[in-house]
């Protein structure tokens, strides 16, 4: 696949997905066709900001900054991302792919029409009962946190109810 993950000239016209409400997290992005396994589904855009602006803008509550290297981060809250519906599941089924500087987001698996598109945020730990998670997966441990730190997540919790 090239650095720039464009779509596929067959695909480009049609609609990869629509906003729609979402049980996991008020409005969210649901296949409109299938979409294949590896498939490029859309890009993450938005502003590049650097690491200090990115602090400050996460700090006033903006939940669509996406870091990109140990200088810069892109914030995606803005009207022309569509992307920022995507929903954080435990179980997703995109993965974000960075390359070329770019943010896509690309199908982990074949994907049905009507399916919600989600993918994991990949949070810390630090701060984590701010960021409930109501993706409803199996395995999930009821906070938005990157798969490496859900098992650290459910002994803290676990901890915290035999202190009780």
């Amino acid at each position: 696949m090239p650095d720039d993950c464009p779509p596929s000239p067959a695909t480009r016209s049609v609609a990869r997905f629509a906003v729609l409400d979402s049980g996991i997290h008020g409005r969210g992005a649901f296949a409109m066709r299938v979409v294949g396994s590896g498939e490029t589904i859309v890009e993450y855009t938005g502003e590049l900001i650097p690491k200090s602006e990115s602090a400050k803008r996460c700090a006033a509550g903006n939940p669509f900054i996406f870091a990109i290297d140990d200088q810069w981060d892109l914030d995606g809250d803005h009207p022309d991302n569509p992307a920022r519906f995507l929903n954080h599941s435990c179980s997703p089924n995109c993965e974000a792919v960075l390359r070329g500087g770019k943010v896509w987001i690309l199908a982990m698996r074949d994907l049905r029409p009507g399916e919600e598109l989600t993918f994991d945020y990949g949070y810390d730990i630090e701060d984590y009962r701010n960021h409930p998670c109501r993706c409803g997966a199996s395995g999930c441990c009821g906070y938005v946190v990157a798969e490496t730190l859900r098992d650290q997540v459910r002994e803290l919790e676990a901890k915290s109810t035999r202190r009780k």
